[in-house]
């Protein structure tokens, strides 16, 4: 739910700036001076330790987990401010503009939100816009957003803006090269600090806001709604802007978990987990989530890797593209799920093909019984899958019988003593059922517990143990039924 001020001011040359109460590493900050900021990232819950590790490898800084599940938070300068956009285990990004590990909320609801309202002219605005503006550089205009990013998933995010025209400076270059040929660039020219340009050009285009507030916290008095409402109203009041909850430029991000507060400027228009797939199906895995399972599994150079019931094939996609030196055999029973990944792998080629990269890919799709797959024995070295649920795809009546079967298969074609399997769901009470069947052929090492779609799951990593398969005393105990059943059909057959 969001709401809107109908109050609107002329725009005028008196517009005020930030105010003189910003910290003082963000006066007189230029784009053309290396800015040092803070970076905020959602990431899929479960897996932020994942993405600390990705920040470390990749930029070479230490990250901060959240204690809001699903955030991290690590400092960059503005000269490797592209690099965030090439990290794969992020959803979505925002600089941080002011955090509070520990904001003491007033008791009653009208002094808390007249806080909050007096804090949009306190807080040290400069520096993210800055940073804000840089990043526009980055990436194509992709248009305007609808519903803003990252927080369809959030049940209490709410977003509220106030309506008055703007007359900051808008000379923000619009280039057409994407994060994934950028290098690194030189900042925009010419461009003085925020103040300065507020003031310098009273009849620049407008630029439109809003503002989203995402609250976890059964303690606060106020709703999410009033906080980016009041919140909202106090930032046009200040930098003059305009509010549009849809076609906005500039989202302002209010987060509150608890006592914690941090306030920051989206720099993703979309959730970057929507990178590979083009065919949605009714269970597609972000590819955030992917790539969180894939780095569990530690994928090595000629490792083949299998995912039995790939759907749409968001976890091959992702390995082929992130980890190449493997090569990806994806297979479903369903046409339907079978078309729907060759599509996916057909639209990243030509993705690669018109950028006038390599568009191969290491990857394979076949369709196929996951309980009987056409596979040689021992032959795979990382099975990695997401299962059905029993929600939207199967049932839980089914999965008793499908779980212990496709689990058995998996032991089949995986390399005792060294294979491992990376498998999702949420069915935990079938699945911990089936792993005990399987006569100690597979041995849990870890889990993650995930949040998909408000499900809790848990992605659970196997080992292969050396045992032989048909060897176990399940086998044994198995064929005997199997045996006997024929007996009685035949003996059946006979008395008819």
């Amino acid at each position: 739910m969001s709401s809107q001020e109908d109050g609107a001011a002329e725009p005028g040359p008196d517009t005020v700036g930030p105010s003189s109460s910003s910290s003082s590493t963000d006066n007189d900050a230029t784009t053309g001076d290396i800015i040092s900021v803070t970076i905020g990232a959602t990431v899929p819950t479960g897996f932020e330790h994942t993405a600390a590790e990705e920040v470390k490898e990749k930029i070479g800084v230490d990250a901060r987990i959240s204690k809001d599940r699903g955030r991290i938070y690590f400092p960059i300068t503005t000269d490797k401010l592209f690099q965030v956009h090439l990290l794969r285990s992020v959803d979505n990004l925002f600089v941080v503009v002011e955090e509070y590990d520990n904001y003491q909320f007033k008791e009653s609801k009208e002094e808390t939100l007249m806080e909050l309202q007096e804090l949009a002219s306190k807080l040290p605005w400069t520096n993210a816009l800055e940073v804000w503006k840089l990043n526009r550089t980055f990436k194509k205009k992709k248009g305007y957003r609808k519903g803003g990013n990252g927080t369809k998933g959030k049940p209490k995010s709410e977003a509220a803006g106030a309506t008055v025209a703007d007359t900051e400076q808008q000379e923000l270059p619009q280039a057409t090269s994407t994060v994934e040929n950028q290098t690194e660039e030189s900042v925009p020219e010419a461009e003085s600090d925020t103040q300065d340009s507020v003031e310098a050009a009273p009849r620049a285009i407008l630029i439109k806001f809003r503002v989203t507030c995402n609250r976890a916290g059964d303690k606060h008095s106020f709703s999410s709604n009033e906080a980016a409402r009041d919140f909202g109203g106090a930032v046009q009041e200040f930098f003059q802007w305009k509010a549009d909850m849809t076609k906005f430029d500039i989202e302002v991000l209010l987060n509150i978990h608890n006592v914690e507060v941090v306030i920051g400027i989206a720099l993703t228009e979309e959730s970057l987990h929507r990178r590979n797939i083009s065919h949605f199906g009714p269970t597609t895995l972000r590819s955030t989530l992917c790539y969180g399972m894939l780095r569990l599994c530690k994928p090595q150079p000629s490792d083949i890797i299998l995912d039995p019931m790939c759907g749409t094939g968001a976890i091959p996609l992702e390995g082929a593209i992130e980890f190449n030196s493997s090569f990806y055999i994806a297979g479903d029973n369903y046409d339907m799920a079978v078309n729907r990944t060759v599509n996916n792998i057909c639209h990243i080629q030509k993705r690669r093909a018109d950028k006038g990269s390599i568009s191969g890919l290491p990857i394979d799709t076949v369709r196929w019984d996951l309980c009987s797959l056409p596979m040689r024995t021992s032959s795979v070295d990382i099975i990695i899958t997401d299962m059905p649920f029993g929600k939207r795809m199967g049932s839980r009546k089914k999965n008793w019988d499908l779980y212990p079967s496709c689990l058995r298969e998996m032991a089949r074609v995986c390399r005792p003593g060294s294979g491992k399997a990376v498998l999702l769901t949420q069915d935990k009470k079938c699945f911990s059922k089936a792993i005990s069947r399987m006569g100690g052929l597979w041995r849990k090492l870890h889990t993650v517990w995930v949040n998909v779609g408000g499900l809790h799951a848990g992605v659970y990593l196997l080992k292969r143990t050396e045992a032989v398969f048909g060897q176990t005393p399940e086998d044994v105990y198995e064929s005997r039924e199997v045996v006997s059943a024929r007996g009685d059909e035949k003996a059946d057959k006979e008395i008819s």
